[in-house]
């Protein structure tokens, strides 16, 4: 593929912020690939989607099978107008959809948003499904991340995303290493709600409360905490697992919320080495109280890059595993996910 090609990624977080969409060129230089992001946006999800995308799980599977290519078309004419828009051409589009399973245990993964819907509509070539194959593999199908942190930010030590839930990579040595950590916006934004507050702006309510000794303790001894390798952390582990600590709890809103910033950010400091350089993306990254804990805990070198970099990172790296798709380049690592080998992952889909 030339230099000169567009591509754009689309990713939809756990935490239903909004829609995030980049259209990104790579280079390739020696172990390491350049990028140049030439346009972002972020689409807010109506009150209808966030309904519809919450609700996901528990639909019939008709029901399902209607939302998945409904969402499709969603994408698509959000990717076409902000193409148009743009006034880019664009030769590639990289969706990763938005998850609504993930049970790699039970072997399984589902992200709604049909690809074949996105390319059949706009016209463009469309990479989707990247999860699947690593599941079939045996392994998480998450984080996916660490390949473009490696490729396009390996001159960080670790690199964390303060998303739906934080996830890290890091390379010790030769192979990259990488794990889901906690919780943090999906969390954060449900009890925000609670309180009547879309999220906890810069940490202000959290800030407010007290930490609840027990209730730390409690979150901390939670199983996941507790294996090491390769982790991921979806919807239904926050369902059956985290909340019902939480709830064994009676407590104010404001101190549950403080004693989560201080369980967020013992479980990331875990992870990170004393003085280590750390990129931090993700929209947590705008939450100063949280920032302040994590740096205050870990004493890494915590480093807030560009708004750019914070927002788009993941629709950007996104477009990258697209890119590794097409030109049949591993594109997911097995020492990441746990899988029985490292592998080209995601389906090209025609228009």
């Amino acid at each position: 593929m030339d230099n000169d090609k567009n591509i754009l990624g689309i990713m939809s977080g756990t935490s239903l912020d909004g829609l995030d969409l980049t259209i990104c060129s790579f280079w390739e230089s020696g172990k390491k690939w350049i990028y140049r992001i030439h346009a972002a946006e972020t689409i807010p999800y109506t009150g209808n989607w966030i309904k519809k995308l919450n609700s996901a799980p528990h639909m019939s599977g008709i029901d399902l099978l209607n939302l998945h290519q409904e969402y499709g078309q969603f994408l698509a004419d959000n990717a076409r107008n902000f193409i148009q828009t743009s006034g880019l051409n664009v030769d590639l589009i990289s969706s990763h959809g938005h998850t609504v399973f993930h049970q790699p245990e039970a072997g399984f993964t589902m992200q709604a948003g049909d690809p074949q819907v996105i390319a059949t509509s706009t016209g463009i070539t469309t990479a989707g499904d990247f999860r699947k194959m690593d599941v079939l593999l045996g392994g998480q199908g998450a984080p996916l991340v660490p390949v473009g942190d490696q490729y396009l930010f390996g001159e960080y030590d670790f690199c964390l995303n303060l998303g739906g839930f934080a996830n890290i990579s890091y390379q010790p040595d030769e192979k990259r290493l990488a794990r889901d950590v906690c919780p943090v916006n999906i969390i954060l934004n449900h009890l925000a709600a609670e309180l009547d507050l879309p999220y906890d702006r810069d940490g202000f309510a959290g800030r407010s409360g007290n930490v609840s000794e027990t209730l730390l303790g409690a979150l901390n001894s939670i199983d996941y905490y507790h294996i090491a390798g390769p982790g991921s952390l979806g919807r239904e582990w926050m369902e059956y697992e985290f909340m019902p600590v939480i709830r064994d709890f009676n407590l104010p809103v404001t101190d549950i919320l403080r004693t989560l910033y201080e369980h967020i950010s013992f479980q990331i400091a875990r992870q990170i080495r004393r003085g280590a350089k750390v990129l931090v993306t993700g929209g947590g990254a705008y939450n100063q109280f949280l920032v302040e804990r994590i740096r205050e805990i870990s004493r890494g070198n915590i480093i807030i890059p560009s708004n750019d970099l914070i927002e788009y990172k993941e629709a950007l790296i996104f477009a990258f595993l697209g890119l590794l798709r097409l030109l049949k380049k591993n594109n997911c690592f097995a020492s990441v996910t746990g899988a029985s080998r490292d592998s080209c992952c995601g389906v090209i889909y025609r228009s």
